[in-house]
């Protein structure tokens, strides 16, 4: 069964999986005692912090193992804002930031401080001058992704680094998809990362933070891991994590061309076999093994389901599989169709063969999906009417955007349909369609309930 989820999570990487085996026997003592056994698992935790330090590209003494990589996030940004705090109590984040560096910018905002979130094009990245229009006088650290977790762009790091360098401002990069994949711009000041994103095992999360970053740890700590992360470390986990980053990275060269390639079918094909579908994200600065598309007229969940039962594990950022019902904000920030989406991302030793299956497998399932909820037939047949309004009150994604399409035909060029829905993704999703269809969006204006949709007839 093909698992295309490495995303969230690679499978445990046979190094880490041996050498979380051997270290159980060797490093179970506590590393602070002196005695044969303390000092045995000294040397465990020493030989994987020089490990993953020079993965990383920074000094052991500036690495610390935390328990995952969003308490790395939440460890960093508050160290780094307490440490600052004479500069200021301003927050420059992008606006497609992991949820871990958005909570935190929240928890900042909460307690006084300030946040600017930097906008994104449509294919998810920032610009470099954008960014840095946004670093002020009192900007106590800024934060920007190596590349997305989504859709898989990849950020202007080094770029964004010198504009931060050049204001006095350090910059935490969330390296968590990219770290095992390729190396990270130089230039930041802080960097997390999380084991299980590069086929380590859970709970195990690096904190870089360079010598010279001001840096002042919040809550109870203790002596251990510089005081960034208190309690006993988990030995034979870091060991394990240390040892598959540098199996990883030594196999990445050859194994990011050949996942690359297989990427680049999926971005290539699902246009053709699917219609109604918008691929996003960058084509070229992007992450290798990963690929997001939304299918017009889908229920997400269901099609997720569909896939499942057919064999293939992946996720979605649609609002349609989201117990809030609210599009991700990865995808309404960059302005892109976000019902029906499908982020196919690839483990390490995916083969042709398992993308050509998923390949004829998906247009049968998107089908199916449409067919149950009534996507409309090419062809509308309905009397022409000056305007028409539609009623998708308490109707859900993509409910809004089947029954506009379904009657777009039945008004004339230049005549107007209104879709009445109270649907969060529908302010993103209807936009969408009309950039798609080559209709025009005339905007949202309100009501009674919800908000009402305008859109023109072009063709």
């Amino acid at each position: 069964m093909p698992y295309f989820d490495a995303a969230s999570a690679a499978p445990l990487h046979p190094v880490a999986r041996q050498a979380l085996l051997a270290a159980l026997d060797e490093g179970w003592a506590d590393p602070a005692r002196l005695h044969r056994e303390g000092r045995r698992a000294r040397l465990l935790l020493d030989a994987a912090r020089e490990a993953a330090a020079e993965a990383v590209g920074c000094r052991p003494d500036e690495l610390s193992f935390t328990s995952s990589g969003t308490r790395a996030v939440h460890s960093g940004i508050s160290g780094a804002l307490a440490g600052r705090r004479r500069v200021g109590r301003h927050l420059t984040v992008s606006a497609v930031e992991h949820s871990s560096v958005l909570h935190s910018a929240a928890d900042h905002e909460s307690r006084g401080g300030t946040v600017t979130e930097v906008p994104v094009d449509r294919s998810g990245a920032v610009d470099p001058a954008a960014y840095g229009a946004a670093l002020r006088e009192d900007t106590a650290l800024a934060c920007l992704q190596s590349a997305n977790h989504e859709v898989g762009t990849v950020q202007p790091v080094a770029e964004v680094a010198g504009l931060c360098r050049e204001a006095g401002v350090p910059l935490l990069v969330d390296a968590a998809q990219s770290l095992g994949l390729e190396p990270v711009p130089g230039g930041w000041s802080l960097l997390a990362a999380s084991a299980h994103k590069w086929g380590g095992p859970a709970g195990v999360g690096l904190l870089a933070v360079r010598k010279g970053v001001r840096f002042a740890v919040q809550g109870p700590a203790d002596e251990r891991e510089s005081g960034r992360a208190a309690g006993f470390e988990d030995i034979p986990a870091i060991v394990a994590a240390a040892a598959s980053l540098r199996a990883v990275r030594a196999e990445a060269a050859a194994e990011s061309v050949r996942l690359s390639a297989l990427v680049d079918r999926i971005r290539s094909r699902v246009p053709v076999l699917v219609p109604d579908v918008e691929v996003v994200g960058d084509p070229v600065r992007r992450l290798p093994h990963l690929v997001t598309f939304s299918c017009l007229y889908v229920d997400g969940e269901t099609l997720l389901h569909e896939l499942d039962r057919a064999g293939f594990s992946v996720s979605s950022g649609s609002s349609c599989t989201s117990s809030t019902l609210t599009p991700s904000h990865v995808l309404k920030a960059m302005g892109v169709l976000s019902e029906g989406n499908v982020r196919v991302s690839l483990p390490a030793g995916t083969t042709e063969e398992d993308v050509d299956r998923f390949l004829d497998v998906l247009p049968g399932a998107v089908a199916g999906v449409r067919e149950k909820l009534g996507a409309p037939a090419p062809a509308a047949s309905a009397a022409p009417a000056a305007s028409l309004v539609v009623d998708a009150l308490g109707r859900r994604c993509p409910i809004p955007v089947i029954e506009l399409a379904k009657v777009i035909g039945g008004v004339p060029v230049g005549g107007t349909v209104t879709v009445l829905s109270d649907d969060e993704a529908a302010r993103l999703d209807i936009p969408a369609w009309c950039a798609m269809r080559e209709q025009e969006y005339v905007g949202e204006e309100p009501a009674d309930r919800g908000s009402a949709y305008v859109v023109r007839r072009l063709s």
